[in-house]
């Protein structure tokens, strides 16, 4: 019994590390100045997640804990990593920034960790319950968060916005939660699989149908879109970085692994579904970014075509298309840091800026951070040779070899589309006209973070570095969920 539980705990030490770490801090913080806690809490909360990331990426075994309610497989493993460096990263980002905005309280790096204990939980989750769990542990934290400048009118909207559709969402997973454990008679993945194994009946099918509303709203697909530009608008920079990184990658996740994992057997019923929600994605987030004027709202935008397109990779429904959409996320985070590195420079006589027009002959004054920024634009574009071209190939290249050409061929015209606004800004950084530009230099821990970004997404395509191994990493990951 004792070892059982034992072994049981060892299969997710990391996760009740940062939940008791977390906790720990939390009533520390009550009894020393909280206000001058703040960086300091930062940045040991980032070097906790960093070291977890390694320790979970040295683990090479698969295990299933508390009755098959917990899996640790390289699936999760690669997830967790990228949401915990993630996560650290953005932290690290948002010092500066939150700090001058008097933002940078001890209860923000602690919801920040709270939160990604709910998303390691998410990806690892092989019950209904404990996915919902830590659904829920995610959200919850993030609604905080998202509304953490108070004096702000847009900040509150943001949460209260995030918050109302974000329940909407939990009540949509949660009924087809019920009616998957209604028809299936277990809440275990396993169960559910076997019970869907033969002819599944329809109450199974409609429960997996709300269930993927619900992850559609948590990665922002379209036509659950709506919550995603508001609330990239009105919440603090850093914590709009954020949520462009790791709760999407725990989502497309968690996403990947029920499809998988518990309704693996009838893939033709959910890769129709799936395969809509990846073309109304692509094309919504390439048509309607073309009109904004914030980047933070383009950036919201390119949020909904970019998971369409990791959508894409899912909707294959083949190891190749879980190997194709890890590459892709792992991809799309590494974009999205250098990006929001570069917006969280982005500043007028010391103000935050957000008009992409203030970006005007920004090359002149910064031609090294233009250029960098040149580089993740392209990227985000899919333009050859930068990485995100190679990202879009394999989701591509998933979806012809999964037999969707159709999704492939979407793929490529909402590609082009979206392609426009990416360049636009740069065409505004090297060729609009004159005006009084942005503040120079900045805080060296963005610029430091906005190179590095650059400079992996710029020479990693390279033949020989391999995209640095995370194809190799990720077909093994793939292949723990997809036998």
């Amino acid at each position: 019994m004792f070892a059982e539980i034992s072994t049981d705990i060892q299969a997710m030490l990391p996760e009740i590390v940062l939940a008791v770490y977390a906790m720990l801090a939390l009533i520390g913080a009550v009894y020393t100045g909280k206000d001058a806690l703040g960086r300091t809490l930062v940045w040991v909360t980032a070097a906790v997640m960093v070291v977890l990331a390694f320790w979970i990426g040295s683990q090479e075994i698969t295990e299933r804990a508390f009755g098959g309610m917990f899996i640790n497989d390289g699936f999760a493993r690669f997830a967790k990593v990228t949401i915990l460096l993630s996560a650290a990263a953005v932290l690290v980002m948002s010092i500066d920034y939150m700090d001058r905005r008097e933002l940078l309280k001890f209860e923000y790096p602690l919801l920040v960790a709270l939160a990604t204990v709910g998303m390691m939980v998410m990806v690892s989750a092989g019950d209904l319950m404990a996915l919902y769990m830590g659904l829920e542990l995610q959200s919850l934290a993030l609604y905080v968060v998202a509304s953490l400048r108070r004096d702000s009118v847009k900040s509150t909207e943001a949460g209260l916005k995030y918050f109302v559709l974000g329940a909407l969402s939990s009540g949509l997973l949660l009924y087809g939660a019920s009616l998957t454990y209604g028809f299936a008679g277990t809440t275990l993945f396993s169960g559910i699989v076997e019970a869907v194994s033969d002819k599944p009946s329809l109450g199974l099918l409609f429960g997996l149908v709300f269930m993927i509303a619900g992850f559609a709203f948590k990665v922002s697909a379209a036509p659950f879109h709506m919550w995603t530009p508001d609330v990239y608008e009105g919440s603090p920079t850093p914590v709009t970085a954020f949520f462009a990184t790791a709760p999407k990658v725990a989502a497309m996740g968690l996403f990947a692994r029920v499809v998988h994992d518990a309704f693996g057997g009838v893939v033709g019923d959910w890769q129709q579904i799936v395969a809509f929600l990846s073309v109304a994605s692509m094309f919504l987030g390439a048509v309607a970014a073309i009109g904004q004027t914030n980047i933070k709202r383009l950036m919201a935008y390119s949020s909904i075509a970019h998971m369409g397109f990791a959508l894409m990779g899912l909707a294959a429904g083949t190891a190749f298309g879980v190997q194709a959409m890890l590459i892709y996320m792992a991809i799309y985070v590494t974009m999205n840091i250098g990006t929001f590195a570069f917006i969280l420079s982005m500043e007028k006589d010391g103000m935050p800026v957000t008009d992409i027009a203030s970006l005007q002959s920004y090359s002149k004054s910064e031609p090294l951070k233009a250029l960098a920024m040149l580089v993740l634009l392209f990227s985000l574009a899919g333009v050859p040779p930068m990485v995100g071209f190679f990202g879009k190939f394999y989701v591509l290249r998933a979806a012809y070899e999964g037999g969707l050409t159709w999704l492939a061929v979407l793929g490529v015209i909402a590609s082009v589309i979206g392609a426009f606004y990416y360049l636009r800004i740069v065409f505004y950084m090297y060729f609009g006209e004159d005006r009084d530009g942005l503040d120079k230099g900045g805080s060296p821990v963005l610029w430091a973070f906005l190179m590095a970004s650059a400079a992996i997404i710029g020479i990693s395509w390279f033949p020989g570095l391999n995209l640095f191994g995370i194809e190799v990493i990720a077909e093994a990951a793939a292949a723990t969920l997809v036998e």
